[in-house]
């Protein structure tokens, strides 16, 4: 048996929570800007994330209303997605209080900053990871607003680098789940893409098994 959920039969609100609570793990962009002004440097996590494009580079979240984030990133077509690591879980999960638009996450938290080296919003300087980002375009959909930015420079601590490769194990990455559930990465699996060639066997004239002189199907 299945439970149904019809958007047109429940509130916002309820069918938001069904989605936060399925589509998980989600990564979190904990996203710096600045005001138009430069006076007031905002940081917040933001759990609708991902790659927009990789040639060119390209990321994406969503703001759910119309957050600090938001307004600044249009204001100053600047930001900078910094990674959110298990060791910082407490200060990223207090920068997503709702602090007024002159009071920076940044200060009120105690985050301590660095400066970016492409744009003008600062980075977190515990945070192993920083995309510095420039506007690409935003995308409004109904009550929430998709902010595209194109990555103009990448920073990755040698700390969480394995043979110049970012390692998981050292990254440890937080991600958010449905209600105030956060997770963390446990068992890792390692398992290649498997290319059509090798995907279907066939079988020779001696009756073993092989993939053919091209490795397709004969």
């Amino acid at each position: 048996m299945r439970v149904d959920y019809s958007p047109e039969a429940l509130d916002p609100g309820s069918f938001y929570r069904l989605l936060t609570a399925v589509i998980v793990p989600r990564p979190i962009a904990w996203v710096s800007t600045l005001t138009a002004d430069g006076e007031t440097a905002n940081l917040a996590p933001h759990s609708f994330f991902t790659v927009a494009s990789t040639d060119p580079p390209v990321v994406q979240f969503t703001s759910v209303g119309r957050k600090d984030s938001l307004r600044n990133v249009e204001e100053s077509g600047e930001f900078v997605v910094n990674f959110a690591p298990e060791p910082l879980f407490e200060q990223i999960n207090a920068t997503a209080t709702d602090f007024p638009r002159k009071e920076g996450e940044f200060d009120a938290v105690g985050v301590e900053r660095e400066p970016s080296l492409r744009v003008k919003p600062p980075r977190v300087a515990a945070s192993p990871v920083a995309l510095e980002c420039t506007l690409h375009a935003t995308l409004g959909l109904g009550n929430c607003t998709v902010v595209f930015g194109r990555v103009v420079h990448a920073v990755v601590s040698e700390d969480v680098l394995v043979d110049g490769h970012p390692e998981i194990g050292l990254l440890r990455p937080l991600s958010r789940l449905g209600r105030n559930e956060w997770g963390t990465v446990g068992e890792v699996h390692d398992l290649a893409r498997v290319p059509y060639r090798d995907w279907t066997g066939t079988t020779d004239t001696t009756g073993t098994t092989g993939t053919g002189v091209d490795g397709g199907q004969s």
